[in-house]
């Protein structure tokens, strides 16, 4: 109970929304997993209907909520892509879902693709952006859906397990708990943390994906950056940008023209 209160993130709503930026969205909510719901933003394209342009899913990182995704809305959204951007559960105003995991915003992302396509997205022309443990969990849904045709991280990890014990040995526990508390994680997920971690997940994706990260990145280190790459195959592209940390990596001057690249053939319509 205290490891799964431990991981359970504060539950914080938004306080600005894309009409800050004078941009016009809808407020949604959508189903997901295990009968909850989830609170998003549907911004469709400027440029028509939304079966039109690429449609790309944006998800942020633990204990973060839409709002840090406003960024991504305010580039991607003049580039022509309609939009789907949503509290992933226990998270910002969706359902509250127990601990959170990177397997519940995979099934998340795949619930806001079932949303985009009812609302008249192309499903050929299906994206996702993820940062970090969206990042991830962005991983493991390409890997498990084919409607993804494009993959952007940002800050992603490649193992879960790797990550929570560098945390809790930071923290001072001995090894043997460290070793319990994993066990413990794993039970509760109901999956083992080496199959589903996404280097082992990589591998199994097809389409075009980018994997960004900051070198100097102390929450997820550039090391996982580097353990994905190494998994993946030719379709998987690293860019490690010098001085960028966990949540700056979108001021780099480099990041956005690689980014748009990245995902431009998705907004070419199909011949």
């Amino acid at each position: 109970m205290a490891v799964s209160k431990a991981y359970r993130p504060p539950q914080v709503p938004h306080k600005r929304d894309p009409e800050t930026f004078g941009i016009p969205f809808e407020a949604i909510r959508f189903p997901t997993a295990r009968g909850k719901t989830l609170y998003g933003w549907w911004i469709p394209s400027p440029t028509g209907p939304p079966g039109e342009s690429a449609t790309l899913i944006l998800l942020h990182g633990w204990s973060r909520n839409v709002e840090r995704m406003l960024p991504f809305i305010r580039k991607l959204h003049p580039a022509g892509f309609n939009l789907l951007v949503f509290d992933a559960r226990s998270h910002g105003r969706s359902d509250a879902d127990g601990t959170s995991n990177m397997l519940k915003f995979s099934e998340d992302i795949r619930a806001a693709i079932d949303e985009a396509i009812r609302r008249g997205a192309d499903p050929d022309r299906l994206g996702v952006l993820g940062h970090s443990v969206g990042g991830a969990a962005s991983i493991h849904a390409a890997a498990n859906d084919r409607r993804i045709h494009a993959v952007v991280t940002v800050g992603a990890f490649a193992h879960p397990g790797i990550l929570m014990r560098a945390d809790l040995r930071k923290k001072g526990m001995p090894g043997i708990l460290v070793m319990l508390i994993l066990a413990y994680v794993q039970h509760n997920i109901g999956a083992k943390l080496d199959e589903i971690a996404p280097e082992a997940q990589i591998s199994r994706i097809e389409v075009p994906v980018l994997l960004v990260h900051g070198e100097e990145d102390t929450v997820v280190p550039v090391e996982h950056a580097r353990r994905l790459d190494a998994a993946s195959g030719a379709n998987v592209t690293l860019m490690i940008l010098p001085k960028r940390g966990h949540s700056n990596c979108s001021r780099d001057p480099a990041f956005w023209p690689a980014i748009l690249e990245h995902l431009q053939p998705l907004n070419t319509a199909p011949q």
